[in-house]
């Protein structure tokens, strides 16, 4: 834990020091040649210096005490074992200059986000934004849950997340990942190998995900063992899946049936969740998007949870969210 070495809070003349014990997660703080101190300076108009395990701040007396305060969290994020990586310490310095402009009861609800973090076995994950921490709370509460929205919002990495969580902890025996094996927008034709070579490129996302959260060898024991599944959507057909979570990627690429189809295997003690993104729908010109339909359908059935990202809700880096922005503003 970070510990305050001089604290003056009337002497300009002083700067403002923190001393923090372990260096390695004082580096990852700092990022590559201080990118993450240079990008507070910038946003606060202050000075921060680094000698060895010691970082001093000078400026306004109010802004770096707030830079000192958002450093001593995000450092007690990493040294928990939360997932920030990249540009996600940028993200969370530009959340919490957002947050002093909240009010009260806003702050609260922001920091009631403790009460949904995620253990994993690699990660403590914490939701990132509002819509997060209700996808979460829906997730666990509701037996489907759907998270509609665009790309780098986090819909599918928390959805597994929760999923690896509750069978870490004994609450589901199995964790089924699918997807509809649609390619964007370009034919690859026959893939060589087997059905598993034929289907490893579609689930790749997949993949990258549960490793995320789990060591490899684990991922491949439970592979093995069927504890996990990744089966293409169309494999789905004839099954009853019990005391499963079960994740439906890319519901905007599913037909009206195949969505039907899937939303009728949940067996007893499971749980569903369908992610998709309603504006990247890679299906032929005259066919509807089960996931589409199925909003219009089941939004007025009060056991099913609905949870609608914005750009706002991008979690990559930060380009990505302009990008979903500009070409929004295009189809207006």
């Amino acid at each position: 834990m970070s510990k305050i070495y001089n604290l003056i809070t009337e002497d300009l003349n002083t700067p403002l020091e923190l001393e923090f014990e372990d260096n390695s997660v004082l580096i990852e703080l700092c990022g590559i040649r201080d990118q993450n101190l240079i990008f507070l300076e910038d946003k606060l108009a202050i000075q921060i210096t680094r000698r060895g395990n010691k970082l001093s701040f000078s400026g306004n007396l109010e802004d770096r005490q707030k830079a000192a305060d958002i450093l001593k969290s995000i450092y007690s994020s990493l040294e928990e074992g939360r997932s920030l990586d990249g540009n996600d310490i940028i993200d969370f310095v530009l959340t919490s200059l957002k947050m002093t402009d909240f009010s009260l009861k806003e702050k609260n609800h922001e920091n009631s986000f403790n009460d949904f973090n995620l253990k994993t076995k690699k990660k403590l994950i914490s939701p990132r934004n509002i819509n997060q921490k209700d996808f979460i709370r829906n997730l666990i509460n509701y037996d489907l849950t759907f998270g509609i929205g665009p790309a780098g919002t986090g819909k599918t990495y928390v959805a597994i997340a929760v999923a690896v969580s509750m069978f870490l902890k004994g609450q589901v025996d199995k964790v089924i990942l699918t997807r509809p094996a649609v390619e964007a927008g370009e034919k690859l034709g026959f893939l060589p190998g087997d059905i598993k070579d034929k289907i490893d490129p579609y689930m790749q996302p997949l993949y990258d995900a549960l490793n995320d959260f789990l060591p490899v060898k684990q991922v491949s024991k439970m592979l093995e063992d069927k504890k996990i599944e990744i089966i293409p959507l169309a494999f789905m057909r004839g099954r009853t899946l019990s005391n499963s979570f079960i994740i439906l990627d890319e519901g905007q690429n599913t037909t009206s049936n195949q969505m039907k189809m899937f939303l009728t295997r949940l067996g007893r003690n499971s749980k569903a969740a369908v992610t998709g993104d309603l504006t990247q729908i890679d299906l032929p010109k005259g066919i509807v998007s089960g996931l589409y339909e199925a909003t219009k359908i089941l939004n007025k059935l009060n056991d099913i949870g609905f949870v609608y990202f914005t750009s706002k809700d991008v979690v990559r880096h930060n380009l990505v969210q302009k990008i979903v922005n500009a070409y929004d503003s295009r189809s207006c």
